[in-house]
C-alpha cells in the first residue's frame, strides 16, 4: 500500500469499458482545474479499437481505444491509474490483470458484488506488489484541483459548489460514494476544502481500508486535518482505533460512525452496503464511535454534530497558525452541451438531415405516422409499405396489389439480361453480395430497365397535349428518340410479353380508368404496322398504368404526379424488384460453386 500521495495534476488513467458520461466528467474536472493534459489516456473495450471523441474544454479530442489492457499500458506507459467500469462478472479478472502490468499502481473497481474470494485475492496480489485497490462498489476517489475518478462528486456544479478545481487543507476517507459527495459540500461550508477524498467503498473486504488512506493523509504536508466518516458492520474502524493510540497519527481526525439508529430496530438491519450489518456489540456504530473517541478521535455527538466539529477543529489549526486558508480563485466556465443547452432552450441549432417518410423515436417505428405494430396486425403487405415510404400515403388495396404484381414481374428476366449477368460475372469472381447486387443495379439506365419513368414522362405529355398516336411517333422520330416503353428484342405483334398481358388484365379489372394504358395501346397499334416488334413493353405498361394508379386514385394532384415521375420514382420500382432477381442469382452461383468466368474468344470479334 502507497504511504503518500497517489494522485497528481499530472496523473493519467485508463478507463476500462468505455461509459462516456464518466469520462466527460473526468475530462470537465481537468478543464476545470486547469490541467494541460486530459487525465484519460486511453479506452480499453474489449474487441474494439480506434478512438473515442470527447470534450476537453472547448475543444474536441480524440482518445485512443485499445482492445486489450496489455496493448493499452504499453501505448500509455505514464498512465498509471487503472479505472474499471466493468461489471461484477468480470471486475475482478481485470482489475488482476490489471494489477500485474508494472505501469500500473492503483486501481479503482467500480462495481459492486464481485465475489468476495476474488476480492480477496485482488487485495493480497495488490499488498504484496505495493499497489493500491479502490473498491469494490466504489464511487472512486478524487484530488482537488488534479485528478478524479469517474463520476466522483457528481456533477460540474456540485465540483464547484465543493471547491474541488482546487486543492484545500482537509483529507477524508469514507466508504460510502454517495455520502462521500454530501461530505464534500459540508467540509467546503466550513473549511477551505478538500486536498483528497476517497470512498473506498462499501462491500465487505475494501481493496484498501479507512486506516490505509488515514496513514497516507498523515505523510501528505498539504493535508493538516482528516476526516472520517465510517459505518457500522465489520471492524475496519478499529485498525483506525489501533493507529491513533499508536501514535502513527500526529494529525486532528474528526470522525463518525454512521448507524447508530440501528438499535431502535428489534432484529438486525442490513443498510444499503454489503458491508454495513451490525455483526454483534463491537460492529455497532455506537461501539466504534465510542472506541475512535477514546483513542483520541474528534467524535461529535450525533451526526447532525458532525459539521461543527469540523468546523471547530478548522477554526483551531488556522488560529495555531498551521493553516493559511486557500486564495479563493474563480475555476473557467465549462461549455455547455448542446443538447443540454438546446433542453433548456439556451440555444437552438439546425437539423442536419429532413425525414418526413419514418420515425424512430416512440416505442416503435412508424412508416408515414403509421406504428409498425398497425401494420403487422392489420396484414399489410410489401405493396402497404412501399406506398407508405414512397408515397406517404395509405393507398387503395388495388394499388398496393399492383403495386407488388409489378414487384413480382419484374423481379428476374434470366441470367442473360446486363444486370443478371454482371452479378453473375462478380458472384463467380468471388466477390460478396452487396457487390454481386450493386454490380448488376448499376447496368440499370435508358437501354435496361430504366425507360419505365421516360415512359411515363412521354405518354403523360403526349396524352395530355392530346397528340393522336401518329403525331406523338413521327414528332419522337423527328427528335430522334426513341418511344420508351415500345418496342422489344424477342417479342412481337403476334407473340406478345405475357408480363404486360396480366398487367393490362388486372388494370381493366380494379382500376377506375386505364387512359394512359389504352393511349399506349393506340400507340402500339400504330407502330406495329411499321415493325413487328414495336411492341407495348413491359416498361412502357408500367409506366402507363402507374399515370392510370396516380390520376385514378384521386389521391395526388396533377404537380404530385409530374415530380413522382420527374424525382424517379417508377425506375424505382424496377430497382426494388430486380434486386430481388439479382440476389437469387448471387446466391445461386455461390451455391453451385461456380469458378471465375472467363469470356469465350469464339464469342469475340478480333479485328483490326
Amino acid at each position: 500500500m502507497a504511504t503518500g500521495q497517489i494522485f497528481s495534476r499530472t496523473t493519467q488513467s485508463l478507463f476500462y469499458n468505455f461509459k462516456q458520461l464518466p469520462i466527460q466528467r473526468m475530462l470537465d474536472f481537468d478543464f476545470l482545474c486547469g490541467r494541460e493534459t486530459p487525465s484519460v489516456a486511453g479506452i480499453i473495450n474489449p474487441g474494439a479499437e480506434g478512438f473515442q471523441k470527447l470534450f476537453f474544454g472547448q475543444e474536441e479530442i480524440a482518445i485512443p481505444v485499445h482492445s486489450t489492457i496489455e496493448a493499452a499500458c504499453a501505448a500509455h506507459p505514464t498512465a498509471d491509474v487503472f479505472i474499471n467500469f466493468a461489471s461484477f462478472r468480470s471486475a475482478a479478472a481485470s482489475s488482476k490483470l490489471a494489477l500485474k502490468q508494472p505501469t500500473i499502481r492503483v486501481v479503482a473497481i467500480i462495481a459492486e458484488g464481485v465475489p468476495e474470494s476474488d476480492t480477496k485475492e485482488l487485495i493480497s496480489y495488490a499488498r504484496s506488489n505495493n499497489k493500491v485497490v479502490i473498491g469494490p462498489a466504489t464511487v472512486g476517489g478524487v484530488q482537488a484541483g488534479a485528478f478524479k475518478i469517474g463520476d466522483t462528486a457528481g456533477t460540474i456544479d456540485n465540483i464547484i459548489q465543493c471547491k474541488l478545481y482546487r486543492p484545500g487543507s482537509v483529507g477524508f476517507v469514507s466508504k460510502s460514494g454517495g455520502m462521500s459527495n454530501e461530505m464534500y459540500n459540508t467540509i467546503a461550508r466550513v473549511t477551505d476544502g478538500i486536498y483528497e477524498g476517497i470512498a473506498i467503498g462499501g462491500d465487505v473486504f475494501p481493496g484498501s481500508t479507512l486506516s490505509d488512506h488515514v496513514l497516507r493523509f498523515n505523510n501528505i504536508p498539504q493535508i493538516k486535518m482528516i476526516v472520517v466518516l465510517g459505518e457500522l458492520g465489520g471492524r475496519d474502524e478499529y485498525s483506525l482505533v489501533e493507529a491513533l493510540k499508536s501514535g502513527k497519527i500526529n494529525k486532528p481526525v474528526c470522525a463518525w460512525v454512521s448507524g447508530t439508529c440501528a438499535r431502535l430496530f428489534k432484529s438486525e438491519v442490513q443498510f444499503g452496503h454489503a458491508g454495513a450489518k451490525s455483526g454483534g456489540e463491537m460492529e455497532s456504530a455506537q461501539a466504534k464511535n465510542q472506541a475512535l473517541k477514546e483513542a483520541g478521535a474528534i467524535v461529535p455527538t450525533s451526526y447532525e454534530a458532525f459539521e461543527s466539529s469540523i468546523k471547530e477543529t478548522f477554526a483551531k489549526l488556522c488560529e495555531d497558525g498551521k493553516i493559511t486558508p486557500v486564495k479563493e480563485i474563480t475555476p473557467p466556465q465549462i461549455p455547455e452541451d448542446l443538447n443540454s443547452a438546446i433542453k433548456s432552450g439556451k440555444v437552438r441549432a439546425p437539423t442536419h438531415i429532413i425525414s418526413t417518410i419514418s420515425d424512430d423515436r416512440g416505442e416503435e417505428p412508424c412508416y408515414a405516422g403509421v406504428p409498425m405494430s398497425t401494420i403487422v396486425e392489420t396484414g399489410m403487405g410489401v405493396g402497404d409499405v412501399i406506398s407508405l415510404l414512397w408515397f406517404k400515403r395509405n393507398l387503395p388495396r388495388y394499388c398496393t396489389q399492383f403495386i407488388e404484381i409489378c414487384v413480382m414481374l419484374c423481379a428476374d428476366h434470366g441470367p442473360c439480361v446486363s444486370g443478371a449477368h454482371n452479378t453473375i460475372v462478380t458472384a463467380r469472381a468471388g466477390k460478396d453480395l452487396v457487390s454481386s447486387l450493386v454490380s448488376g443495379l448499376l447496368t440499370i439506365g435508358p437501354r435496361f430497365g430504366g425507360a419505365v419513368d421516360d415512359a411515363a414522362r412521354y405518354f403523360k405529355d403526349a396524352y395530355d397535349r392530346k397528340l393522336s398516336p401518329y403525331e406523338f411517333v413521327e414528332s419522337m422520330k423527328k427528335q430522334g428518340i426513341r418511344v420508351p416503353g415500345i418496342g422489344h428484342r424477342i417479342k412481337r405483334g403476334d407473340n406478345r410479353d405475357k408480363r404486360v398481358e396480366l398487367l393490362q388484365l388486372f388494370a381493366r379489372t380494379h382500376f377506375p380508368s386505364t387512359k394512359y394504358m389504352e393511349y399506349a395501346v393506340e400507340v402500339e397499334t400504330y407502330t406495329l404496322s411499321k415493325a413487328n416488334n414495336l411492341v407495348l413493353n413491359v416498361d412502357g405498361a408500367i409506366g402507363t398504368l402507374f399515370l392510370d394508379l396516380l390520376a385514378g386514385s384521386g389521391m395526388f394532384t396533377k404537380q404530385e404526379i409530374d415530380e413522382i415521375v420527374a424525382i424517379g420514382y417508377l425506375n424505382g420500382l424496377f430497382v426494388l424488384a430486380r434486386s430481388i432477381g439479382l440476389i437469387g442469382h448471387t446466391f445461386d452461383q455461390k451455391r453451385l460453386k461456380q469458378p471465375l468466368y472467363r469470356h469465350p474468344w469464339e464469342d469475340v470479334l478480333y479485328t483490326k
